[in-house]
């Protein structure tokens, strides 16, 4: 079979698209005929071994998929014929066949394309994670996501409003970036420039009850500075590539909350979590209350190209490299 490999970590030019032989099924495992992968940013911090969790070297690319089931175990939830979405967790994903374990294993909802579908895992359940776990959202809540026309942004703003947000302030860099985020269901959008004034204009100085951040950096004091009383920073990354630090008396003006929030840690530890989360997300998703991403195709030759657009934040929306 075909897939995207890395075996020197050298960063996402260092992907390679070759033909290595399709993986063995094991006990528990689900055989899938792979349509299409999801690229998130755990797959560029892989490319150059700067992510927590470290595959051996050699690797395919990638940790989450769609497609139709192949192979299944006996008394399974899917069968033979399925149209799912799986992660495969540590890589594993960007082949023309993968084996997942089946309890990560979901049936895709009938309205939705499999290049859709490769989107949705990764980030959508990050972010139900974010808002319904770590950040409490309550209903009517003001919710702000920086880096909003990416991946965790643009899901942020997909599902914020299902998941009982009253207001969705989307953060962009660029006015292209904002068409993108007012694509996507963002109630207001400002310019990384001057956000900050902005924001407290726009809610008549109170501000937002929740940042969701996946950007970290130079903005990160602002971010407490834009919460309202009572309000919550969840720290979900760092594509900036900055980590920033914490003056915690910021943290006793307004009785606010900075709060971490890894979602692959808290799934690997909290058995069972995961069904859960798609009990609930599956149903808005086939009833249209949270629509599946648009995402950013890639033919799996330009699997490299698509692992770069998150390194250099040219991407827009999620990005997914097809492979049938």
């Amino acid at each position: 079979m075909r897939a995207a490999v890395v075996s020197k970590l050298e960063g996402p030019e260092a992907i390679e698209v070759v033909d290595i032989p399709e993986p063995a099924s094991y006990p528990g495992g689900v055989v899938i005929d792979v349509h299409a992968a999801g690229v998130a940013f755990p797959d560029v911090l892989m490319t150059r071994g700067l992510y927590q969790m470290k595959p051996q070297l050699p690797y395919v690319v990638g940790c989450e998929v769609a497609g139709v089931v192949r192979e299944a175990p006996e008394g399974a939830h899917v069968r033979p014929g399925d149209r799912v979405v799986a992660l495969t967790l540590l890589g594993n994903a960007m082949a023309q066949v993968a084996v997942a374990p089946v309890e990560y294993v979901f049936r895709l909802p009938d309205n939705i394309a499999l290049e859709s579908g490769a989107g949705i895992l990764f980030n959508d359940l990050t972010v139900h994670f974010c808002l319904r776990n770590r950040g409490r959202l309550a209903e009517g809540e003001t919710v702000l996501v920086h880096g909003a026309a990416g991946g965790i942004g643009t899901s942020t703003l997909r599902m914020a409003a299902a998941l009982g947000a009253g207001r969705v302030i989307a953060v962009v860099s660029t006015e292209e970036k904002a068409a993108v985020a007012q694509a996507n269901g963002a109630t207001d959008v400002v310019l990384t420039d001057g956000w900050l004034s902005a924001v407290k204009e726009l809610t008549g100085g109170r501000g937002v009850d929740i940042v969701l951040d996946p950007v970290g950096g130079d903005r990160f004091t602002d971010s407490i500075r834009s919460l309202a009383g009572g309000g919550r920073v969840l720290v979900v990354g760092f594509t900036a590539g900055e980590i920033p630090t914490v003056k915690v008396n910021r943290l006793l003006l307004k009785n606010v909350e900075v709060i971490g929030a890894a979602w692959g840690e808290w799934v690997m530890s909290h058995p069972g979590y995961l069904q859960e989360q798609w009990a609930e997300v599956e149903p808005l998703l086939a009833n249209g209350k949270i629509l599946p991403p648009e995402p950013l195709l890639y033919n799996l030759d330009h699997a490299a190209e698509a692992v770069a657009a998150l390194d250099n934040r040219s991407a827009t929306g999620k990005v997914v490299v097809t492979l049938r």
